[in-house]
């Protein structure tokens, strides 16, 4: 029974090498044929055929690996590894042109809110120049409304009476300077009021572009991550993408050597074996060995010397 459950286990392991060894070479494929689009069916069939080589190989090694020469030995080995820094380059090349089509909507989203910004800041500019220039004016007329209200002059006359008179041409001056200035802040207040309106909407513009519900889902957990490690999102990227190569091609090549290794320890355990049935049932009946075999019984009727 334990060497039943070693042989599931190992046709289990043969089974995720190949879907490990065929999903790298589905991906790989077709990330090469990118790099050679003009004959991508050709690159697509010359791929996937070295893919299969490759697999042969690894299998071959390891059966027969101590009975190869050494130079066969080597230049498999050899083509080995380089058919597998094929399949890794084409995954690479599979996973950044995935990636390129997000990073695409990203830079148009980047662009688009860097120009929203940039109107925000001439809007925020001439706000500021508004509200200095509103200030001032405001100074100037209470200033103005406190020259209306000193315009008064005092003079004494032959009797020594003091006699208090206003200027109408001054106060009509000053009353004139503080109308245009009254319009002047009426006229500026209105324009920080549309300034004010244009900012809230280029935030929410902004807010908008930011918060798209499928780019954020896409690309979100990456900002957070490259915000975490302080690096750029392409760096992060590139993080995740050589991950992926590390764990796909190598275990599934180290899973197909494992698996042929258990497969034949365990027709070589089962040979001990002999496989009868009884009542319908299977039990397993252990071979005795040629030198445990019992001793022929002698003749009874032997004469003994």
């Amino acid at each position: 029974m334990i060497a039943i459950k070693n042989k599931s286990l190992a046709f289990l392991v043969l089974g995720a090498s190949l879907l490990l060894a065929v999903t790298a070479a589905y991906y790989s494929v077709f990330g090469i044929s990118k790099l050679f689009a003009s004959q991508a069916l050709a690159v697509i069939i010359m791929a996937s055929i070295l893919e299969l080589s490759k697999l042969i190989t690894a299998a071959y090694l390891e059966k027969y690996w101590k009975v190869i020469h050494w130079t066969r030995k080597t230049y498999l080995l050899l083509a080995m590894t380089v058919l597998m820094a094929i399949t890794s380059l084409g995954l690479y090349g599979f996973l950044v042109s995935a990636y390129q089509d997000t990073a695409y909507k990203v830079q148009s989203v980047d662009k688009q809110v860097e120009l929203q910004q940039a109107k925000k800041q001439r809007f925020v500019d001439q706000l500021k120049f508004i509200v200095s220039e509103k200030q001032s004016i405001e100074a100037n007329m209470t200033q103005l409304t406190k020259g209306i209200s000193n315009n008064v002059l005092t003079r004494t006359d032959r009797n020594g009476n003091v006699i208090t008179t206003t200027s109408d041409g001054t106060r009509r001056a000053l009353e004139k300077q503080l109308d245009q200035s009254t319009s002047r802040r009426d006229t500026l207040a209105r324009q920080e009021s549309s300034l004010n309106d244009s900012i809230t909407s280029i935030d929410l513009r902004i807010l908008q572009l930011q918060s798209d519900t499928d780019l954020a889902s896409e690309i979100g957990p990456l900002k957070h991550v490259a915000e975490l490690t302080g690096k750029q999102t392409s760096t992060v990227v590139n993080w995740f993408i050589l991950l992926f190569i590390i764990v796909f091609d190598p275990p599934a090549i180290i899973l197909l050597i494992s698996a042929n290794k258990a497969l034949r320890d365990n027709e070589e355990d089962f040979s001990d074996w002999d496989v009868t049935n009884t009542d319908g049932e299977q039990e397993l009946e252990q071979q005795p060995d040629a030198e445990e075999a019992p001793p022929a019984q002698k003749p009874s009727g032997a004469i003994v010397s």
